[in-house]
């Protein structure tokens, strides 16, 4: 992984060309000046071995120890690097020293170095040179104030050529290199000054960039700043680079359909919410509709019921009690229907309530044997119950599942003309809960696949024309599923044409024993939002004792809200995160404008399922920002849920 941290371009060009000049001066600059001074010493010591062979030439005749003397006073005074000049007679030769590789080290850090020269002669012989060594030495330490003496040695000959000793110059280096330095200072402090002016007229021209990145810059900083920037600031740019320009002309695209895309998304989002209010209102005149005719129904109805139990039938003779008879079967039907339909608006308005109790499902299946059965065998058909459990007690809402039963027994009875109705009861049990499925099959007109999923719609006929042979409402199947749905279960239905159908009821119970010891959420009440199925986060819920209103309409929410103290309100996971957070800021509203009453506000918390988790970053800032508290992916572990909302409550 890359740790480093981030960098502006105009730094990194800055940095760059800092580097680049430095690496030039070094490579440029201070070797050719390294290589001066050597060149500059190298010549200095060719000078001084021309002199070393004057010397020597004058020095190896017999009298050329003035002419040698007066030379060296001469060198002395104009050659001011040359320290000193001194004569070694010797007939041993002195091994020469290669300085070709030592030039480089002498010239950067000696301070002083010797050259030895021969002198040979060809006049004087060993004899001479021994005779006249004293008096030539005394000749010498006259002439050369720095010279020495030594004793002679034996003599080597070389045909006519004698060596008669060595001339020692010494060089004073670091004078040569300070006179070197200021002969070329002037040159140096030039070549400073045009380096230096080439390089700011590079910076300068670097600069050209730099200045349109930093408005490039600053502009993109703008719009991260200002989320809801309508218009792109003018992006300055003095100088025409196809790069920038490109980067330009890219992002003025972006902004435009970005801008574009916005627009697009508030009118989809005014759209919405349109169809939702216009949803609302059609839900509200439905309501009110549905509300309207069964009370003046009901009221006219009640009516004729009243009218035909004040009648004296004993006083009626058979034709009469035959037409009160027509009139009252048909009363109890129109009865039932506007029972149902006030029933299903009940629901749909959240009205009604789950109870539950303890209750025995042997006998609640007696109960349904015993108020059919006379029914069923007007009819010819036979009423058989299959009970696949023992005698045992289970803890629900015995009331509804009864008018679950019954409205599917009833239309059992209805659609078959011929054979069998059969009420199958299965219960398995778990650690902490039982299952008890129970089924109701008949051998009837069956239904076709095409509209299994529509007769659960309120007022759906199969056959929908005026001569069709069975009557109905249309509401019963309506009010099975949502009844199962507020007590958590599942209504299931398997069907082929001509053949027959069953439908299966599956619910989920608590324990009797565990339903008393485990209400972990007693006391609260919570509004459980949802789109289409409860699903299985509601048994859990009311499993742990708390107060759970099922809601479909956000009006209904907040009508809910003005009705009683609400702890939670929780959305389901089928519920759209849009559709979540359009409610939480209505009530996020209400609570807001009845601040000054109460205090109280209720926690608002989004479930989302497993799928949906790697995606929650997406719509988990939205929902957030529009007033939800928390939002997590469900659970169904009861101890953890019960856990998790009473820490949220904290």
């Amino acid at each position: 992984m890359n740790n480093r941290s981030s960098q502006t371009i105009p730094v990194l060009i800055w940095r760059s060309v800092i580097q680049a000049v430095v690496l030039a001066v070094l490579a440029g600059f201070l070797l050719p000046f390294l290589y001066g001074l050597v060149h500059h010493y190298q010549e200095k010591e060719q000078h001084i071995q021309q002199l070393a062979s004057l010397l020597t030439t004058s020095a190896s005749t017999a009298d050329g120890a003035d002419v040698v003397a007066e030379q060296v006073n001469i060198l002395l005074e104009n050659e001011p690097t040359i320290q000193s000049i001194v004569f070694y007679s010797t007939s041993e030769p002195i091994e020469d020293i290669d300085q070709s590789l030592a030039d480089w080290k002498n010239a950067l850090f000696a301070h002083t170095v010797s050259f030895n020269y021969p002198v040979i002669s060809k006049d004087l012989d060993a004899s001479s040179i021994a005779s006249n060594k004293s008096d030539s030495n005394q000749q010498l330490a006259l002439t050369l104030s720095n010279i020495m003496s030594e004793s002679s040695a034996p003599d080597e000959t070389t045909e006519n050529s004698t060596l008669i000793g060595y001339i020692n110059i010494t060089m004073d280096v670091e004078l040569l290199r300070l006179h070197w330095f200021q002969n070329i200072l002037w040159l140096w402090l030039t070549t400073v000054v045009l380096i230096v002016m080439f390089a700011l007229y590079i910076f300068r021209k670097l600069n050209w960039p730099v200045k349109d990145i930093e408005a490039l810059t600053d502009v993109c900083d703008i719009v991260i700043d200002n989320a809801n920037l309508e218009q792109l600031p003018v992006i300055p740019q003095q100088f025409n680079f196809q790069e920038l320009t490109q980067i330009k002309k890219a992002l003025i695209v972006l902004f435009n359909r970005l801008q574009e895309a916005r627009q697009g998304y508030e009118t989809l989002a005014a759209f919405e919410q349109q169809l939702h209010n216009k949803d609302v209102s059609l839900d509200v005149q439905l309501h009110n509709f549905q509300s309207m005719i069964s009370h003046e129904l009901k009221t006219s109805l009640n009516a004729i019921v009243g009218g035909l139990q004040l009648l004296d039938h004993e006083a009626l003779n058979r034709e009469q009690k035959d037409a009160v008879e027509i009139i009252s079967s048909g009363s109890d039907k129109l009865v039932l229907s506007l029972d149902h339909i006030i029933q299903l608006n009940q629901i749909q308005k959240g009205q009604i309530r789950i109870h539950k109790n303890e209750f025995n499902p042997l006998q609640l299946i007696a109960d349904l044997l015993a108020k059919f059965e006379n029914t069923a065998t007007q009819k010819g058909l036979e009423l058989i119950s299959n009970i696949h459990h023992i005698d045992y007690s289970l803890y629900g809402d015995s009331e509804k599942i009864h008018q679950i039963l019954s409205i599917l027994l009833n239309n059992a009875i209805k659609f078959t003309p011929v054979g069998k109705i059969t009420i199958t009861s299965q219960l398995t049990h778990f650690n902490k809960s039982n299952r008890w499925q129970i089924s109701v099959k008949d051998t009837g007109i069956g239904i076709d696949n095409e509209h299994l999923d529509d007769i659960f719609n309120p007022f759906f006929q199969v056959d929908s024309s005026q001569t069709r042979q069975y009557e109905g409402s249309g509401v019963g199947l309506p009010i099975v599923r949502q009844m199962a749905q507020l007590m958590g279960a599942t209504i299931d239905v398997d069907s082929v044409l001509g053949v027959g159908t069953q439908f299966t009821l599956t619910i989920a119970m608590p324990n009797q024993q565990q339903s008393k010891q485990q209400r972990l959420l007693s006391g609260l009440t919570i509004i459980y939002y949802y789109y289409h199925e409860t699903g299985s986060l509601l048994e859990e819920l009311e499993y742990l004792g708390a107060t759970i209103i099922c809601r479909q309409g956000n009006q209904l929410v907040i009508e809910e809200m003005r009705k009683q103290k609400v702890d939670i309100v929780m959305f389901a996971e089928d519920v759209f995160p849009e559709k979540a957070a359009m409610l939480a800021k209505r009530i996020r509203q209400y609570e807001s404008d009845e601040g000054s009453k109460s205090e109280h506000r209720a926690l608002l918390v989004y479930w989302y399922p497993q799928h949906r988790a790697r995606y929650v970053g997406s719509f988990e800032y939205g929902l957030k920002a529009a007033g939800v508290d928390y939002c997590h992916i469900a659970t169904y572990k009861d101890k953890a849920l019960s856990d998790l909302l009473k820490q949220w409550l904290v």
